[in-house]
């Protein structure tokens, strides 16, 4: 009997995921979406990366964590895509840079500053980092339906999350229009882009960065978060069955 060939380190089988990939960096919130779906199944659990196959309204979809931060979140976007993904939207959650932006926000990124710190080593700095033009756009529509407060424009993705000794670009990019940071968009729109399928992303605000108030002072995912991530998982899915692939 032949075997099974499997992808590395996230060990899912070559060929068995869905088209259609929902991604997001927390396994229990993995496993949280992929209960909307219905005759789930578990296709792999290994280190951060679960994934799992079913369907939503009759489309199968594939449902996968890729844990924290650009280099692991990269590992697992490859290898959906050698299982089979043509379009991914990943859903989670960032810092705002924009003071009018207030906590459970909504943010529909249509392309991300690469400050991730992996990219640069797959694609020169020039090239860039943007949603796949129908993905972003059926987002949009999708978000009036559901929560017509969602904004969307330019994000930021950075290699760090607590702040360092040396100075960052986000006051900079603050003053620039972007809209808020997070840690894996821009790795997930190069490596979707170069490879030749469609991405998305959306993302829930928690508040403002660490940057800007400290990380102390935080108040990390408060109860007011749960309706917002309930709703980017909506939003996700529903645009995920709309996108042509």
């Amino acid at each position: 009997m032949k075997k099974e060939k499997i992808v590395p380190i996230i060990d899912i089988p070559y060929d068995k995921i869905a088209k259609r990939v929902v991604v997001c960096g927390d396994p229990k919130r993995a496993e949280k979406i992929a209960q909307k779906l219905d005759h789930t199944e578990v296709v792999a659990k290994s280190r951060e990366y679960w994934t799992f196959n079913g369907e939503y309204k009759g489309v199968p979809v594939t449902v996968a964590s890729h844990g924290v931060g650009g280099n692991g979140a990269s590992v697992c976007f490859e290898g959906l895509i050698l299982g089979g993904a043509k379009v991914m939207i990943r859903v989670g959650t960032c810092g705002t840079l924009q003071p009018d932006i207030p906590q459970s926000s909504l943010i529909i990124a249509t392309a991300a500053c690469r400050e991730d710190g992996i990219t640069p080593q797959f694609i020169p700095i020039s090239y860039p980092a943007m949603a796949a033009l129908d993905v972003a756009n059926t987002m949009i529509e999708t978000a009036k339906e559901i929560h017509p407060d969602t904004r969307s424009g330019i994000i930021t993705t950075s290699g760090l999350f607590y702040q360092g000794l040396l100075p960052t670009n986000n006051r900079l990019f603050q003053e620039a229009g972007v809209l808020a940071m997070e840690n894996e968009a821009s790795v997930l729109f190069t490596i979707a882009s170069v490879r030749g399928i469609k991405a998305g992303c959306i993302v829930a605000a928690d508040g403002p960065c660490f940057e800007f108030v400290g990380s102390e002072e935080f108040d990390h995912y408060p109860e007011k978060m749960a309706e917002a991530l309930e709703h980017e998982i909506t939003i996700a899915l529903e645009s995920i069955i709309r996108v042509e692939v």
